[in-house]
């Protein structure tokens, strides 16, 4: 598939994307860098079909886009697996092929959520394992994911980036997190500052299996304060006392909001997984 020349602006706002030229091709993920409001989530969109461009055009993009965007529609009464077998017939995918990979992914991502739980329940975390499995189950030809990695734990960072690492179809994502730097063949193109993309230099080896053990007091209910902090693995629950396990690329934010909510350090030790 091939973005061509295209262009995108919103009038009376400043152009978003000029004359941007991607080929998008299996073996080789693109990762859109660039910062807040420079046009990378609607750069997706168009890629997706789910907005048109002001100029240029899309060639050859497939039926099938497995598209996960930047806002989710959690807020919805649907249990989550009615909700994947609604997609997948709006999709037109075989539905036990798509409800067995759903299957898969949710168990893979560590989806904790209720048979029965409305998706407007659903934990920030638990949303976004349900977003994934709806764009990795359609038999998509393209994916095209914004922030795959967000709200997700530590297990789960681990699990999706080796379920995209398997993937032979052309991909196109956005990643703050740099957890697709892990992908092999991965490239990374930028959005300027006058909407056209460049390419930027290939990520540094990273190391796959380092987590970040953080062990902390809290005066509070522990569990209290867990319900506000990004989600992370839970490792060892006391009162006053909770051990937590991250990727080290979320680790320091998390202690952060930690040591915010009224918690205390003991321990902070990096390892391999």
């Amino acid at each position: 598939m091939r973005l061509v020349g295209v262009h995108k602006s919103y009038r009376p706002a400043p152009v978003v994307l000029t004359g941007v030229d991607l080929e998008l091709e299996p073996g080789v993920p693109v990762v859109v860098a660039g910062a807040n409001g420079s046009g990378k989530s609607t750069l997706l969109r168009i890629a997706a079909g789910c907005d048109t461009p002001t100029a240029g055009s899309v060639v050859d993009r497939p039926d099938v886009v497995g598209y996960l965007p930047d806002r989710f529609p959690a807020l919805l009464r649907l249990p989550a697996r009615r909700y994947l077998r609604h997609l997948a017939a709006v999709h037109g995918a075989d539905r036990e092929a798509s409800e067995q990979t759903a299957d898969e992914v949710l168990d893979e991502l560590g989806f904790t959520g209720e048979d029965d739980e409305p998706m407007s329940a659903l934990s920030k975390g638990n949303a976004q394992k349900v977003g994934l499995a709806q764009a990795l189950s359609c038999d998509a030809e393209l994916l095209v994911l914004d922030e795959p990695w967000s709200g997700l734990d530590a297990d789960a960072v681990d699990a999706l980036t080796a379920r995209l690492s398997g993937v032979d179809v052309p991909m196109l994502l956005t990643d703050h997190t740099r957890e697709a730097d892990r992908l092999d063949g991965v490239r990374i193109v930028g959005i300027r500052p006058d909407g056209r993309l460049e390419d930027e230099a290939p990520p540094a080896p990273v190391r796959r299996s380092r987590r970040v053990r953080i062990e902390l007091t809290c005066r509070a209910d522990p569990r209290v304060v867990l319900d506000g902090l990004p989600p992370a693995r839970v490792d060892a629950l006391a009162p006053g006392r909770m051990t937590v396990v991250l990727h080290p690329r979320s680790s320091d934010a998390w202690l952060a909001a930690a040591l915010a909510a009224g918690c205390s350090v003991r321990s902070v030790t990096r390892e391999e997984a």
